[in-house]
């Protein structure tokens, strides 16, 4: 997801969205574990990237109140 449309939600959209990617991160990795197959070994990264992107916009909020 883009930083953009990131910084256009509020702050309860971050957190759902933080949690899902957290979820879907989980299993993903889960999955990998244990040897199954991975349809999308780039999705990975790609999802570590968003939570990192949505945690530095809760922080710069937080830094800017």
């Amino acid at each position: 997801m883009r930083i953009k449309n990131l910084r256009k939600l509020n702050d309860e959209d971050l957190e759902k969205r933080l949690g899902e990617i957290k979820l879907e991160l989980m299993k993903e990795m889960g999955n990998k574990e244990m040897g199954g197959n991975i349809k999308n070994p780039g999705k990975i990264k790609i999802m570590r990237r968003d939570i990192a992107r949505i945690l530095t916009i809760k922080r710069e909020r937080k830094i800017n109140e």
